[in-house]
C-alpha cells in the first residue's frame, strides 16, 4: 500500500450555481485532517472544481468529503478508485448522516469530527484491521485541533486560501439546519491566543480571510477578546453571525474595528410565524431594517439568506423578499429553496407528512424543489426561485442595493460572480 493520501473534494452536478462560481473557497476541513495526518504519510489535494480527478493517481488511500449534492459524484469517484485497488474513506455531513449508504461505496466512514479518529484509522489500516465506521468518543477538544495544513491548497487556483475556524457547534436548533446534528449544540471555542497566532501566520499568505464559524458571536466574552486581539492586525475578513448582533453596539463596533467587512446572516423569512415554527429565536421581522443599518454603520456588509418554500409561503413571497432586500440595500443575498437534508428535523417532519418527492442527492443543492410545498405548487416555487435570483442579480437591482461602502471591494465582485454563475448555469442546463 502506498504512503500517499489523496484528499478529494468532488465536483458539483453540471449546471448548478455553486459549481459555476468562479470564486471557490478551499475545504478547511480537509486541510485540518491533513494536518492531523502522521508525518510519514504524504498528503495531496484535488478539488474537482478545477477539473476531474486523476483516477491513476499513485495514492494508496483516497479520502473524500462533500455536501449532499456532491454525494453522488463522491460515490462515483469512490467506486472508480476502489476498482483500481485503492482504499477509500469518506467523511463530512452527508456520510456522517448516512453511513450505511456511504459504505456501499467506500471502505470506511468517519462519522462526525474527524481529527481525533483519523490517526487511529490510518494505524488500523496499516495493521490490516480497518473498521467500517469511526466515531469520536465525544466532541473534539477545540484546543487540540491542529493548525490547518494550507500548503495543500498551493498551486490549485484558489483566489483565497485563508480560511479559519475559531468555534464549533451552535446553541440554536433551527429545523432546517444540519450543523447542530453534526457539531452538536455545545458551543466550543479554540483558545484566542492560538487563533491570533494562526492569523499572524495567515497574514503572510494574504490580508483577506474567511472565518467558517457557523456563528462567530455566540459567546460574547470570547468574541470581544478575539476581535480586540485582531485590531491592528490589518486583515479584512468575512464570517457568519446571527442578526441579534445588531443589538450589541459594543461587540459590533469591535468586530468592525477588527477588520470585518462582511457577514453571512440568516434572515430566513419575512413571516414571524414561520420564524417561530423553524425555531429561529434570534430573529424578529420588525427589527430587520434597523439591524441592517447597524451592520452597515459599523462598516459591515451583509450576505442575507432567505429560505423559500416554508409552509407559510405563498406565491407572493418572491416579490416581497426582493422588495425587502432592495429597500434594506442588502449588498448580496441567497434564496435557498427549503431542502430536507439527511439529519435535519425538517426531513423527519416532511417524511412523516409524506411530502418528500425525491431523494436524488444531486438535486439537494438548494436550487431544486424536492418536497411538496403547502402554499404553492412545485412549479410555482421553482419558477419563483429562478426569477428571484435573476432579478436580484440584475444590474438594476445592483444599482439600488450597492453604494459606496468599505465592504464594496468584497460585495461588488460577489454580485458580478453570482450574475456570471447564473448565466453559465442557464447555458449549461
Amino acid at each position: 500500500m502506498g504512503s500517499r493520501i489523496l484528499f478529494v473534494l468532488p465536483g458539483w452536478p453540471k449546471g448548478r450555481l455553486w459549481g459555476e462560481m468562479s470564486f471557490r473557497f478551499p475545504s478547511l476541513s480537509l486541510a485540518v485532517v491533513a494536518a492531523a495526518t502522521p508525518e510519514k504519510w504524504e498528503t495531496a489535494l484535488h478539488d474537482e472544481g478545477f477539473g476531474p480527478v486523476d483516477l491513476d493517481d499513485p495514492a494508496g488511500v483516497v479520502a473524500l468529503t462533500g455536501m449532499t449534492a456532491q454525494a453522488t459524484r463522491a460515490y462515483e469517484i469512490a467506486d472508480a478508485f476502489r476498482a483500481r485497488g485503492k482504499t477509500v474513506v469518506m467523511g463530512g455531513f452527508h456520510a456522517s448522516n448516512l453511513p450505511a449508504e456511504a459504505l456501499q461505496h467506500v471502505d470506511a466512514v468517519v462519522v462526525g469530527e474527524a481529527e481525533s479518529v483519523w490517526p487511529r484509522l490510518l494505524s488500523d489500516l496499516e495493521e490490516g484491521r480497518l473498521q467500517k465506521v469511526y466515531r469520536p468518543d465525544g466532541p473534539v477538544d477545540t484546543a487540540a485541533i491542529p493548525v490547518a495544513r494550507r500548503s495543500i491548497f498551493d498551486g490549485k487556483g484558489y483566489l483565497l486560501t485563508n480560511t479559519i475556524q475559531t468555534t464549533r457547534g451552535c446553541p440554536y436548533d433551527c429545523e432546517f439546519c444540519s450543523v447542530t446534528a453534526y457539531f452538536g449544540r455545545k458551543y466550543r471555542k479554540r483558545p484566542v491566543e492560538t487563533v491570533l497566532a494562526e492569523l499572524a501566520e495567515m497574514k503572510k499568505r494574504g490580508s483577506y480571510a474567511f472565518f467558517v464559524d457557523d456563528n462567530i458571536v455566540v459567546d460574547r466574552g470570547y468574541s470581544l477578546k478575539l476581535f480586540r486581539g485582531m485590531k491592528g492586525l490589518g486583515m479584512k475578513w468575512l464570517s457568519h453571525a446571527s442578526l441579534d448582533l445588531a443589538e450589541d453596539p459594543e461587540l459590533l463596533t469591535a468586530m468592525g474595528e477588527a477588520g470585518c467587512i462582511g457577514l453571512f446572516v440568516g434572515f430566513e423569512s419575512l413571516d414571524e410565524k414561520a420564524l417561530a415554527a423553524m425555531g429561529k429565536k434570534t430573529n424578529h421581522v420588525a427589527t430587520y431594517l434597523d439591524a441592517v443599518k447597524a451592520f452597515r454603520d459599523s462598516g459591515i456588509g451583509i450576505l442575507g439568506s432567505f429560505v423559500l418554500g416554508l409552509d407559510g409561503d405563498g406565491p407572493d413571497v418572491f416579490e416581497r423578499t426582493l422588495r425587502f432586500c432592495e429597500s434594506a440595500r442588502l449588498p448580496a443575498a441567497i434564496f435557498p429553496i427549503l431542502t430536507p437534508y439527511p439529519g435535519t428535523k425538517v426531513r423527519e417532519r416532511l417524511l412523516a407528512e409524506d411530502r418528500i418527492l425525491s431523494s436524488d442527492w444531486r438535486n439537494y443543492d438548494m436550487e431544486h424543489v424536492n418536497f411538496r410545498p403547502k402554499g404553492m405548487t412545485v412549479d410555482e416555487l421553482q419558477a419563483g426561485y429562478d426569477l428571484l435570483m435573476k432579478e436580484f442579480y440584475s444590474f438594476g437591482s445592483m444599482w439600488k442595493r450597492l453604494g459606496w461602502h468599505r465592504s464594496l471591494p468584497a460585495f461588488g465582485p460577489m454580485n458580478l460572480g453570482f450574475r456570471s454563475a447564473l448565466k453559465r448555469k442557464v447555458a449549461d442546463a
